[in-house]
């Protein structure tokens, strides 16, 4: 009697073995069918994002040119221990500018003067950088009556 209870409690284990292997079968693939249709939903919903997101307005197209002004080093009004390097390119429409070398001469030499007059107070933070750069473009388009669109502040190192 102790052999049929071992052959009854062997066949019960791989059945409920079977059973479990099986649970487990249908569980991973309703698992894998969920997350590929979630995965797909949100690859989905990504390219519609994508289609919808606004397309970038460049400020700049067609016919335009791109000078380096070079580099401009000198000390500031306030500290007079304290020195300026700032090099910077200017943007403008090809075929306006007659003479670029001397407009650029010109440029560097205007941005020389005009650095010389600011204080460290004036270009510190980033409002005292964008006022620096307002103030360049303005002194660049009266100096070239319009013609040139913009001036890139590149870099500008204080020390």
């Amino acid at each position: 009697m102790a052999d049929a209870n071992k052959k009854t409690g062997g066949k019960g284990w791989i059945g409920a073995l079977a059973l479990a292997t099986l649970i487990a079968v249908g569980t991973g693939g309703a698992l894998g069918v969920y997350l590929l249709s979630s995965v797909e939903k949100a690859v989905d919903q990504k390219v519609r994002d994508e289609q919808a997101k606004p397309v970038a307005v460049l400020n700049y197209g067609g016919d335009l040119t791109l000078r380096s002004v070079g580099s401009v080093v000198t000390n500031l009004a306030e500290p007079a221990e304290s020195w300026v390097r700032i090099e910077s390119s200017v943007v403008f429409k090809a075929g306006t500018v007659q003479n670029t070398d001397a407009t650029l001469a010109e440029i560097r030499a205007d941005l020389l003067a005009y650095l010389r007059t600011v204080s460290m107070a004036q270009i510190e933070g980033a409002s005292g950088l964008q006022h620096l750069r307002e103030d360049l473009n303005e002194r660049v388009a009266l100096r070239t009556k319009g013609s040139i669109r913009e001036l890139i502040v590149e870099s500008l190192v204080v020390q």
